[in-house]
């Protein structure tokens, strides 16, 4: 699995309109809250030009793309946190998700109830926001109780984390969401052990009329997620669904007729690599397959990706650039223009890098 994203927003937003839009995989939908009980979950290819390329010029069949996972939860409502819609549950569902996708309706239907009455971007938003931050106020007290205990038995990892446990927390109860705190790596390590979901990288999703409008709504949203320092991204869910449904050269047609260029899959997709920081590598030692990482991610930890073996018994990794076989034309003259490296297990992995890794167990 390349990284997952968890789909969260209010009742009759479009998630799951834009959930089969981007999976492909039939999410029931309903004009009625909490259609989605259990999570829907679909896993899809990420589309790499680079990848086709690649298997042309090493003879490799059946390229395997990375791959992303996207999880559909019910929608939230005001009390959440507190268990009201199953909210408890429902918010339990995002805590292990790489990053969230928060879709806030922008559409205007009346066929379909708006649960908070009219469209309204930013007061959906801090509904939405409120329980999450709620949820990782209780979930943090419960954590600083257990801590406070330990240290007092005298485990010394225990007596670092109740501080910035009580720090955490009063950050949530001005209203700010953790990933906006200042931190040093090992105190954000700590908190993602407990689950937090307001740590997580967030872009807003606006779901849009289906006469896709740049609106003074949508731009608001926008403005309000550059200010928070998040992704924004605005899909019209209906046309994308229709267009999930196309064959991928129907697909490319149908958007350039529309003047769209590339579908909300790959926009989203686009935008979830930035927010993320991360990067594609290929290997093709036997089959050709593309493999996602975050960015100054090692060799050796590379090398896991694709088997604990390899990453515990490795020796050294051979390394040629991408754009170093596109010019050489093969892997042979690769090698005999000086291109391939020999890298040990403290090379950052770059996007690009084709790999071959060396082991032994």
């Amino acid at each position: 699995m390349g990284f997952n994203l968890g789909i969260i927003g209010l009742p009759n937003v479009g998630k799951s309109t834009i959930f089969n839009a981007l999976s492909n995989a039939g999410a029931e939908m309903a004009n009625y809250p909490f259609c989605t009980i259990e999570p829907n979950k679909g896993i899809v290819a990420v589309p790499d030009e680079r990848l086709i390329k690649i298997s042309e010029l090493l003879k490799k069949d059946n390229p395997i793309s990375t791959r992303i996972e996207f999880v559909d939860v019910a929608g939230l409502v005001k009390g959440a946190s507190k268990g009201e819609g199953l909210g408890n549950k429902f918010l339990g569902h995002i805590r292990e998700v790489d990053a969230v996708v928060h879709v806030v309706r922008l559409f205007h239907r009346e066929d379909v109830v708006h649960l908070t009455g009219e469209v309204n971007p930013i007061r959906d938003v801090e509904i939405v926001k409120t329980e999450l931050m709620l949820s990782d106020i209780e979930l943090l007290e419960k954590a600083g109780e257990k801590q406070r205990k330990l240290a007092r038995s005298g485990d010394k990892d225990a007596e670092k984390k109740p501080e910035i446990i009580e720090r955490s927390i009063a950050h949530l109860n001005k209203g700010n969401l953790l990933k906006s705190m200042e931190m040093h790596a090992d105190e954000e390590r700590l908190l993602k052990e407990f689950g937090l979901i307001s740590i997580k990288p967030i872009f807003y999703c606006a779901n849009i009329d289906e006469e896709g409008q740049y609106t003074a709504e949508v731009q608001m949203l926008a403005d309000y997620a550059r200010d928070e320092q998040s992704e924004f991204i605005a899909i019209t869910g209906k046309l994308e669904e229709e267009i999930a449904e196309l064959s991928p050269e129907e697909k490319q047609e149908y958007l350039q007729e529309l003047g769209i260029g590339e579908s909300g899959l790959d926009r989203l997709i686009r935008a979830s690599y930035k927010l993320l920081d991360l990067i594609t590598f290929f290997t093709a030692a036997t089959e050709l397959q593309a493999w996602t990482l975050r960015r100054g991610t090692t060799a050796q930890k590379a090398a896991g990706k694709i088997h604990t073996d390899f990453e515990r018994g490795f020796i050294r990794a051979e390394v040629y650039k991408y754009d170093d076989l596109i010019k050489e034309g093969s892997e042979l003259h690769v090698r005999e223009r000086g291109k391939l490296r020999s890298e040990g297990k403290d090379y950052n992995v770059e996007d690009g890098d084709i790999i071959r890794f060396l082991f032994n167990v």
